[in-house]
């Protein structure tokens, strides 16, 4: 079967750090694409080098590239990027606003030496009064509205995770593939945008809605009303935790027969998901009940063979000996800096049964900040002296300063 690379025909250079950027940039390696990381000499991208909970963004995001470690101060480096740019299809950016410009590598000043480049731009707020603030992740999840609906009532808490980064850059991603897919019609490229705030509002969506329709705000979800019958965690008898959800009409008499609860099944006041959920107060103790007879594995497997939603309440270490992910393609083998190998996700997407990026698809490992620059600096027309030139001089950093 032909490997899922649909984007192989680009070339990407990405000029990012920390989530949001690299994100995008490896959607795109995933699905094929060459793509250059530029990164700043004599170290790399400082994202390799964060600590606590940014340990794993490195790891996590930057995948599929080829490294050019350059200084860009250097006119020299500054030469060998623009080279690099004026033969590529997509830029990916996602340094403070302005900060391209002062390297001479803005969008208008790029797009006049390459009409056909897609310039993409991940920043915090998109146009805008608020585009000069400095954004992070946590900083737009508190204004947006997830925070709160996240936490306890008066206690607004971040999600766990970086959901804004990586959302966000999957929609760059999507507006880079839409400019290509313009491109080839008109054959101009495009500057797109995605901003942060616009991704948690995108999310936040749903509650807005709902406060439109109901004219009332809705509570954070560790207090929300409920929408479903049996739509909760619950305990089983060796100490674990099950979710598990019993939402329609159809589902409530099949699951009260499997669990003993035949005479909730034959109330007549309980004959509708509505009444239902009007009565929970009496019915979830019931269910609970009779949930903590069973183990976890045991419970879960009669849920499954009643076709209900189920949920063990899993922890992310849980996820690199899932049996669907390892049997389904859903974890991409890497080597860490220090040669330690690992599984990390892969993009939940299949194309014809395939995941991207997995094995034999012509996926790139993580590798040492400028591991490519000698080969990437051939492919422009730089001579072998030039480029030991270069490397003498500082302008391009190689892996072997880093082993």
């Amino acid at each position: 079967m032909e490997t899922p690379t649909p984007l192989a025909h680009l070339k990407v250079v990405e000029f990012t750090h920390m989530v949001m950027g690299p994100t995008t940039g490896m959607v795109l390696a995933d699905l094929g694409a060459d793509v250059v990381k530029v990164e700043p000499a004599p170290e790399g991208d400082s994202t390799r080098r964060l600590t606590g909970s940014g340990t794993g963004f490195y790891a996590a995001f930057q995948r599929g590239r080829r490294s050019l470690c350059v200084d860009m101060k250097t006119p020299a480096g500054l030469a060998l990027v623009r080279k690099l740019v004026a033969g590529a299809d997509v830029l990916i950016e996602n340094f403070r606003p302005g900060a391209m410009e002062k390297l001479g590598l803005g969008r208008a000043a790029l797009s006049a030496e390459n009409p056909r480049l897609i310039y993409c731009s991940c920043k915090g707020f998109l146009p805008g009064p608020y585009e000069h603030r400095t954004a992070l992740d946590e900083v737009v999840q508190m204004m947006g509205g997830l925070a709160y609906m996240t936490g306890p009532v008066g206690k607004p808490q971040r999600a766990g995770s970086s959901v804004i980064d990586i959302m966000g850059g999957m929609a760059a991603a999507i507006a880079i593939l839409a400019a290509v897919a313009e491109r080839e019609r008109t054959g101009r490229g495009r500057h797109v945008e995605a901003g942060l705030f616009e991704t948690v509002a995108l999310l936040m969506a749903q509650h807005m809605a709902q406060t439109a329709i109901t004219g009332q705000e809705p509570q954070p979800m560790s207090v929300r009303t409920p929408a479903w019958p049996v739509y909760d965690v619950f305990d089983t008898a060796d100490g674990g935790q099950v979710f598990v959800g019993v939402v329609t009409d159809t589902q409530w008499p099949a699951f009260c027969a499997a669990f003993g609860l035949d005479d909730l099944a034959a109330d007549p006041s309980l004959a509708t998901k509505q009444q239902r959920v009007a009565a929970r107060a009496r019915t979830i103790p019931r269910v609970a009940a009779a949930f903590r007879a069973y183990t976890k594995p045991a419970l879960m497997a009669k849920c499954e063979a009643l076709g209900l939603p189920f949920a063990p309440i899993g922890r992310p270490a849980e996820l690199f000996d899932d049996p669907h992910l390892n049997a389904s393609g859903g974890l991409v083998p890497l080597t860490l800096p220090d040669g330690r190998p690992v599984k990390l996700p892969a993009l939940p997407v299949a194309i014809d049964g395939q995941r991207p990026g997995g094995p034999g698809t012509g996926r790139r490992d993580l590798v040492p900040p400028g591991a490519d620059g000698a080969a990437i600096a051939a492919e422009l027309g730089y001579s072998a002296a030039e480029i030991a030139a270069m490397r003498q001089e500082g302008v391009l950093a190689g892996p072997e300063r880093f082993q």
